[in-house]
């Protein structure tokens, strides 16, 4: 293959040059594979097994190495159980691909021999954290707070351009919940993740309307994870008054955040799901059976209330109308017993009547015959003082003009004239003057 033509270097630049960088990753590569080959040691993380070749990395606390392995090779080890965060020893050297216009370069440690040597530092040093963690019973206070069974709003921290989001998104829309949510984006794996991790869970916390707080992360290595197993992150979490799920990892995967939060699930997905126990489709679904069962049997219960209170409402009435019978019975008899007494009395009455009547009619007889002695004696005694039967024996009656007797000579003279009355009639006189009688 021809090289284009060769341009200017830059003005100024004692380097030498410029060279086609074909020629120079060729010579790198050259320059590496001619390094001394060597035995490594430290931690495996990102274990990738491939068809030809195997990947891994190789990391301590200074540095790390990327490492490949041909797969033959690899399966003849038989390290089946080999996994992130052990110690091996690998034996190789170095190798660059120097790559091509349609490839990416790639630089790896050859590993041609491996040795699994123990556990590594990485592991030991989490597993310290926890038994600490543990002893200081931070594992607990956030497992005691209660959960809302449906909270109206969810706190997120996540990677903004991550899967997990997406898997956060779709958990809470299978669920059919219709909330808010509180993004709290943050770098998930570097050595700045785990401050901005905890920032982010402290601004969520303070937020009075966020009920609950979901940590989500894809899966990785645990060197990918080891944010997540941050001391100050951990106790932050344990000390947070809003129940936190972390998902941080795959199900294999167990980070210190797993430990110190209220739950803990395998995918951010089950998180989201976690976070709203309740399906509220289902919910709804459920609500509206049982509100159209109320109604129904709150109908029925409408209509057999009318019906005992139209029943219990008759009652009264039918009870009023026999006592109205029987008081109109009992009246018919009183009418009647009393038309018997009235009848019975008046009989008895009109035989006393008539008994009376005969005692009165024999008694008055014989009283009738007495009266008319009595009367006929008196009425000869008044006969005998009659003034006309005294003029008829020769007596006159003296009576001034206005027919009052005159009973003494005095008044005689003092009256002009005088009427004298006999038997049969009467004369007027004038009194004349005479001498004194005596």
């Amino acid at each position: 293959m021809e090289h284009p033509a060769i341009p200017d270097g830059i003005p100024g630049s004692r380097l030498s040059g410029p060279w086609p960088v074909g020629d120079y990753a060729a010579a790198l590569r050259d320059r590496l594979r001619g390094f001394k080959r060597v035995q490594v040691f430290g931690e495996v993380f990102g274990l990738k097994l491939g068809r030809a070749k195997v990947w891994f990395e190789l990391r301590d606390s200074l540095g790390a190495l990327p490492c490949s392995m041909w797969r033959k090779d690899w399966d003849a080890l038989g390290l089946e159980s080999l996994g992130d965060g052990s110690v091996v020893v690998a034996a190789g050297g170095c190798d660059f691909y120097p790559g091509s216009r349609a490839s990416s370069p790639s630089f790896s440690f050859a590993v041609t021999k491996l040795r699994v040597a123990g556990e590594g530092d990485l592991l030991a040093q989490v597993e310290r954290l926890r038994k600490t963690l543990a002893a200081e019973g931070l594992f607990e206070p956030q497992k005691r707070l209660a959960r809302p069974s449906l909270p109206r709003c969810i706190g997120v921290v996540s990677g903004e351009g991550g899967k997990a989001r997406d898997d956060v998104l779709a958990g809470l829309k299978r669920r059919g919940w219709a909330g808010r949510i509180v993004w709290a984006f943050a770098p998930v794996q570097d050595r700045h993740a785990a401050p901005a991790i905890t920032r982010a869970l402290q601004d969520l916390a303070a937020c009075e309307e966020v009920e609950v707080i979901v940590v989500a992360r894809g899966g990785g290595s645990l060197a990918d994870l080891f944010a997540f197993c941050d001391e100050t992150l951990c106790r932050t979490v344990a000390l947070l008054r809003v129940p936190v799920i972390s998902s941080v990892g795959h199900h294999t995967d167990r980070t210190l955040i797993d430990d110190v939060s209220a739950v803990a699930c395998s995918t951010p997905t089950h998180a989201a799901e976690a976070a709203v126990p309740v399906n509220c489709a289902e919910a709804r679904a459920k609500l509206h059976g049982l509100a159209a069962r109320l109604e129904h049997r709150s109908r029925l219960a409408i209509v057999e209330r009318a019906r005992v209170l139209a029943r219990l409402s008759r009652a009264p009435a039918d009870h009023v109308a026999r006592h109205r019978a029987r008081l109109h019975q009992h009246a018919r008899e009183l009418r009647a017993s009393g038309r018997r007494q009235v009848a019975q009395a008046t009989r008895h009455t009109s035989t006393t009547a008539l008994v009376l009547e005969r005692k009165a009619r024999a008694g008055a007889g014989a009283e009738h015959v007495q009266r008319g002695r009595d009367l006929e004696r008196l009425r000869l005694a008044l006969a005998a003082h009659e003034p006309q039967r005294t003029l008829e024996r020769g007596y006159a009656l003296v009576e001034d003009p206005s027919g009052e007797p005159v009973t003494s000579a005095a008044a005689a003279r003092d009256q002009t004239p005088l009427k004298l009355r006999f038997h049969d009639g009467s004369v007027s006189v004038r009194p004349e003057a005479y001498g004194d009688p005596s």
